[in-house]
């Protein structure tokens, strides 16, 4: 360098921690692409994918300086041990650690580490909660809460009979387009996880909801726009799983539930009402979109008083 100091080289070994940052990224990038090709994976999985392996590289590379691949056997035990003294939920722990697993098994395979950090490190077992329920006056309700003499109200209640009647995922359901619902059928259409895709009825009363909110809401709520998206926003937007989870919070204590209530619970609500009066578990399974029966049995514990009538009412000491 002409008079000057000799500009200075970095040693093999230093990194400059942004090279570290987007060369974890770019792997991250390519692993959730490649997640999304085998798998068909939805756009939420995805991201909790993304998101642990983010965490895990932003703490590896900051504490150790070591990039994403680099990481060992000691360094995931220590990230565990990390999570668990900031009183990180198991759940929480365990699906990271599922993430963790299935990055470094994609990464041994495409040939860029010779072994896999994860392999001696078994997945926690994790106590199998009951979901949390309504019972059917509980839903009666929260359907009554919304003033359907109101635009948005009547978008409300519909979206509602249409949660509680179909047992709909929140992301399948603020997703639901105009094409997917068929009228003349009484079923909706419904695009799950992995792509799949399953028929739905949805009963009388929803139907008949969704019959008045196309008639008497939605084109006041869209005013003039155009969208292919059943349910929309005051803006004419479509619904976000945000947006939709304070709606049902609100309309819970409206109703004087007294009680956290999730989108989710309405779904739980459905499978277990479902399997009161007597359906085949089976056939629930098939509603709710579960690949595995296991999953599904879940809600026999829930239906208690359903087993109890049916003991009682063939069993000859019952």
């Amino acid at each position: 360098m002409r008079g000057g100091k000799k500009a200075l080289r970095p040693s093999p070994i230093t990194r400059h921690p942004s090279l570290i940052t987007m060369n974890s990224s770019s792997l991250i990038d390519e692993f959730c692409d490649a997640l999304w090709l085998e798998d068909g994976l939805a756009r939420n999985t995805l991201d909790s994918y993304r998101r642990d392996l983010s965490q895990f590289a932003t703490w590896l590379e900051a504490l150790h300086g070591k990039r994403l691949l680099e990481g060992n056997l000691v360094d995931i035990q220590a990230y565990l041990g990390h999570l668990f003294r900031k009183k990180t939920r198991a759940s929480s722990a365990a699906r990271l650690l599922s993430s963790l697993k299935r990055f470094y098994r994609f990464a041994l395979r495409q040939g860029k580490i010779a072994v896999d950090p994860t392999l001696n490190i078994d997945a926690p077992k994790l106590p199998r909660g009951l979901p949390k329920s309504l019972n059917e006056q509980d839903v009666e309700s929260l359907l009554a809460a919304p003033r359907v003499e109101e635009a948005l109200g009547l978008r409300d209640r519909t979206m509602l009979e249409t949660l509680y009647a179909s047992g709909l995922r929140v992301t399948e359901l603020i997703t639901l387009k105009m094409s997917q619902v068929s009228q003349d059928m009484g079923v909706v259409r419904v695009i799950g996880k992995g792509s799949k895709e399953r028929l739905v009825p949805l009963g009388e009363e929803a139907l008949a909801w969704i019959k008045r909110y196309l008639k008497e809401a939605r084109p006041s709520l869209l005013s003039g726009k155009v969208s292919d998206d059943l349910f929309v926003t005051g803006r004419g937007e479509a619904m976000t799983r945000q947006a939709f989870w304070c709606l049902i919070k609100r309309y819970a204590m409206q109703a004087g539930l007294g009680k956290q209530l999730s989108p989710h619970t309405l779904r739980h609500a459905f499978a277990t009402h479902l399997l009161n009066h007597g359906a085949d578990l089976r056939v629930v399974q098939l509603l709710l979109g579960h690949s595995d029966i296991s999953t599904t049995q879940i809600y026999t514990h829930v239906a208690r008083e359903r087993l109890k009538q049916l003991h009682a009412k063939h069993h000859p000491r019952g």
